[in-house]
C-alpha cells in the first residue's frame, strides 16, 4: 500500500507518527510519503527556515522538543542570542543552535544550486524516518498576511510575533502563480493507494499545497479516496491559532464547517471522507448529504495507542471508499 499524506506543523507530525506506528504493527508493509506545506518558510540571518519540515523531521527522528513543540530536545540558544544583538534576526523568534544546524546545512544546499526536493532528501537520510518528505513545490511561495490597517506582513512575523492579533482579512503566498508541484509530490499522488489530508492548520499549512498550481488537477485525478481529518474538536483548535485563520477567510471554527470549506470532491473540492470527533457526531448526517462519507470517531492524538488507532480509523473510512 502507498499512503500519501497532505499538510504540514506538528498536528501533521503526530498524525504520520501515528500512521507510521500502525503500519508497523499491521506489519503489512507500505510507503508513506508526505507532501509538505513550504509556504511559511522564510529567510532569518541569510538562512532558509522551513518550520512544518523540521516539525516533521525532528518528530519522525525523535529528537524533537515534544514540551514546547517545536525545534530539537536539549537545545541552548546561545547563536541566537548572538544574532539578536547584532541586529541580523528578530529577538522574537528563537532558533536552536542545534536547530540552526540544519538552516545552515539547508541554506548551503540551496545556495550550491540544489532544489528544495533534493534538500529535503539529503536532510531525511540522516535518520531511518521510515517515511519520504517532500516539498509541495521546490519554488518560493512564503505567505503573507494581509491586514486590515496596515501593510501586508510575513506569516511568521504575524503568526510568531504577533500570535495572530493583528485583524487579518486573508493571506496570499507571493509568487505562487509561477510555481509547479515537485516531482516527488506529483509521483507521491500518482501511486497513492490513499490520500490523507493530515489535522493541520487548513489555512496556511493544508490550504497553501492546495494552492500550488498543478495540486488539485493531480488529486482531482487520482482513483485513490481522499480522507481528511479534523483538527477542530467541539469547536476549538487542538492547537495553535487556527481559529485566526479560518475567521480571516470567514469559514467557522468547526469540523464541519472546515469539512464544507474543502468541498466534497464529487462536486470539484477535495474530500471524498472526513473524521470528526465523536463530540462532533452532530455533523455526519449533514456532511453525508453533501456528499462527504463523514465518520466520528476519537481524534485526540495523546499516545502511539492513539494515534495509531486514529490512521487506522483514516485508513478503514478510505476502504469503503474505494
Amino acid at each position: 500500500m502507498n499512503y500519501t499524506v497532505i499538510g504540514g506543523g506538528v498536528g501533521c507530525a503526530r498524525f504520520v507518527k501515528g500512521l507510521r506506528e500502525h503500519v508497523r504493527r499491521a506489519g503489512q508493509g507500505g510507503r508513506i510519503d508526505v507532501v509538505v506545506n513550504t509556504a511559511d518558510d522564510w529567510w532569518v540571518s541569510g538562512l532558509r527556515i522551513a518550520p512544518d519540515h523540521d516539525s516533521l523531521l525532528y518528530a519522525l527522528a525523535g529528537v524533537n522538543d515534544a514540551e514546547r513543540g517545536w525545534g530539537r530536545a536539549g537545545e541552548t540558544e546561545r547563536v541566537s542570542a548572538e544574532l539578536a544583538v547584532w541586529g541580523t534576526a528578530p529577538d522574537w523568534f528563537t532558533l536552536g543552535d542545534l536547530d540552526l544546524g540544519t538552516h545552515i546545512a539547508r541554506t548551503a544546499w540551496l545556495r550550491e544550486g540544489l532544489s528544495v526536493s533534493e534538500v529535503y532528501r539529503r536532510l531525511g537520510a540522516r535518520w531511518d524516518l521510515g517515511v519520504t518528505l517532500h516539498p509541495a513545490t521546490d519554488s518560493e511561495i512564503d505567505t503573507h498576511v494581509l491586514l486590515a490597517d496596515r501593510d501586508p506582513v510575513h506569516f511568521q512575523e504575524w503568526w510568531v510575533r504577533h500570535r495572530a492579533q493583528l485583524p487579518a482579512t486573508g493571506f496570499a503566498q507571493r509568487g505562487i502563480e509561477r510555481a509547479a508541484i515537485s516531482p516527488g509530490a506529483r509521483d507521491a499522488v500518482a501511486r497513492a493507494d490513499v490520500v490523507l489530508i493530515a489535522p493541520s492548520n487548513p489555512v496556511v499549512s493544508v490550504g497553501p499545497v492546495l494552492a500550488v498550481p498543478g495540486m488539485r488537477q493531480a488529486l482531482a485525478g487520482t482513483p485513490a479516496p481522499v480522507v481528511g481529518v479534523s483538527g477542530i474538536i467541539s469547536g476549538a483548535v487542538v492547537r495553535g491559532m487556527a481559529d485566526a485563520c479560518l475567521a480571516a477567510i470567514g469559514v467557522e471554527t468547526s469540523a464541519e464547517a472546515v469539512a464544507r470549506h474543502y468541498g466534497a470532491r464529487s462536486a470539484g473540492g477535495l474530500l471524498d471522507g472526513w473524521l470528526v470527533d465523536e463530540s462532533d457526531g452532530d455533523a455526519v448526517a449533514p456532511l453525508r448529504d453533501e456528499g462527504i462519507a463523514a465518520r466520528a470517531v476519537p481524534l485526540w492524538m495523546r499516545d502511539p495507542d492513539t494515534s495509531a488507532r486514529l490512521a487506522q480509523d483514516a485508513l478503514e473510512l478510505a476502504s469503503t471508499l474505494r
